[in-house]
C-alpha cells in the first residue's frame, strides 16, 4: 500500500480507533451481571475471548507495521531545500525553533534600560534592568528564526502531503 505520511497517520488513527472500540466492547461483553433468580444463560452477551484477542493482535500488528513504515520514511527522507535534514530531525528542530523564536521575541521587545519594581528597596533607590545585548541583533535573530521555522514547516507539509512510501 503506497501512502503519503499524512495518509499513513490517518490510517494509524483509524487503527487506534478500532482498537479502542474493540477494547470497549470487550469490557462490556466479557463480564455481565445477573440477579438472583435470573437465568445467566439468557443474559450472557456474545463474547469469544480467543477471537477478540486474535483481532486485537492483528490490529496491533498493523499499527506496528504502519508506525515502522512512518519511522523509516521519517529517518531516511530529507526535506527539499534542507540538505541533511530528514523528516525526523525536522520534527525535533521545529519545537527548538519555536522556543528560540519566543526567546528572541522577548529579548527584542526589551528596552535598553527598564525601571524595575524592587520590593527590597522601597525607599529612594530606583532599580533598572539594563540589557547586555543589542536588541537589534535579537530582532534580526527573531526574524531569521521565524523565516526558517516557516520554511521548515512548509517543506515538511509538502513532504507529508506529496511524498509516498510503502506500508
Amino acid at each position: 500500500m503506497k501512502v503519503t505520511s499524512a495518509e499513513a497517520n490517518k490510517v494509524l488513527r483509524g487503527l487506534e480507533e478500532k482498537i479502542g472500540v474493540l477494547l470497549e466492547k470487550e469490557g462490556k461483553s466479557s463480564v455481565f451481571n445477573a440477579a438472583v433468580g435470573e437465568d445467566p444463560e439468557m443474559l450472557r452477551p456474545a463474547y469469544d475471548f480467543a477471537a477478540v484477542q486474535e483481532e486485537l493482535e492483528a490490529l496491533r500488528a498493523r499499527v506496528r507495521e504502519v508506525r515502522h513504515a512512518i519511522n523509516v520514511f521519517n529517518a531516511t527522507h530529507e526535506l527539499p531545500g534542507f540538505p541533511g535534514l530528514t523528516v525526523d530531525r525536522a520534527l525535533v528542530l521545529l519545537p527548538q525553533l519555536n522556543q528560540d523564536k519566543a526567546r528572541y521575541r522577548g529579548m527584542a521587545s526589551r528596552l535598553p534600560r527598564e525601571r524595575v519594581e524592587s520590593f527590597a528597596s522601597r525607599g529612594t533607590i530606583i532599580d533598572y534592568q539594563i540589557t547586555n545585548y543589542s536588541t537589534e541583533e535579537a530582532q534580526a535573530a527573531y526574524e531569521r528564526t521565524a523565516e526558517k521555522l516557516s520554511a521548515v514547516q512548509l517543506a515538511l507539509d509538502a513532504v507529508n502531503s506529496s511524498e509516498t512510501f510503502e506500508i
